[in-house]
């Protein structure tokens, strides 16, 4: 009977995020999530967005508590306007994803081709000038909010080389290039601690159709990553009261 309930609460949940579609912001949607039954629901969520092209991209480490409706709103609210500070840095894309806790994250998106030249991990002057933005304004204004970073790259081979050895060295290019923006986030007064994770996924979880030239392009990208620290949701607790 309670692996019935709880199924029902969490297909609920499901519906109404969907039916809702963009028009929540995320304090709203935060809101909902701890509301649906907490961290064991929060996780399935997570999940399933993680698996939605990969636009969760699993992020943030399961806290194993359950996070209520009050937790839920006040980190929507910290997330709606980080997100609102990142829209503002030139070159970057920014939509609302959903961490591991079922709690809203921002993930932005820069693309290689304003970051690098082809085939090269050195940041551009262009991207120089909006990563120094994006660190001032959004990620030094939210010191508790973890950060992760991920590099991918299109299907292309390599000369010379068996589609085995270009997955490779797709995969190598793309860890090379998320290293070039950690190190310079980090040069521009991010801390250390705040990035948790620097991954290269080479030609894994395209977001768009590697067979035409613009698919490609936007296959070749770095996306970075804000989601809600230990401590942020800690602090989230102690707030409501939890």
């Amino acid at each position: 009977m309670k692996g019935i309930k709880f199924s029902a609460i969490f297909l609920s949940a499901c519906m109404v995020l969907s039916s809702c579609g963009g028009s929540l912001n995320n304090t709203a949607k935060g809101s909902m999530i701890g509301a649906g039954g907490g961290a064991a629901i929060g996780t399935l969520i997570g999940t399933l967005a993680a698996g939605n092209k990969g636009k969760g991209a699993g992020i943030g480490a399961a806290v194993g508590v359950a996070i209520g409706t009050g937790i839920g709103a006040l980190i929507g609210k910290k997330m709606d306007k980080a997100k609102a500070a990142a829209a503002q840095v030139e070159n970057a894309q920014v939509e609302s994803v959903t961490d591991n806790n079922g709690l809203q994250a921002v993930k932005v998106t820069f693309d290689s081709g304003i970051l690098f030249k082809t085939g090269s991990s050195t940041l551009s002057s262009n991207a120089t000038a909006s990563l120094a933005k994006f660190a001032s304004t959004v990620l030094n204004v939210n010191k508790d909010m973890d950060v992760a970073i991920k590099g991918y790259t299109d299907n292309q081979g390599w000369k010379n080389s068996t589609a085995e050895q270009s997955a490779q060295k797709n995969i190598a290019l793309s860890q090379q290039r998320a290293g070039s923006v950690s190190n310079y986030l980090t040069q521009c007064g991010v801390s250390t601690t705040q990035i948790k994770s620097v991954e290269g996924l080479g030609e894994a979880n395209p977001v768009a159709d590697n067979n035409t030239a613009a698919g490609r392009e936007q296959n070749r990208r770095v996306e970075v990553y804000l989601y809600a620290s230990a401590e942020m949701i800690e602090a989230a607790q102690a707030q409501v009261g939890n």
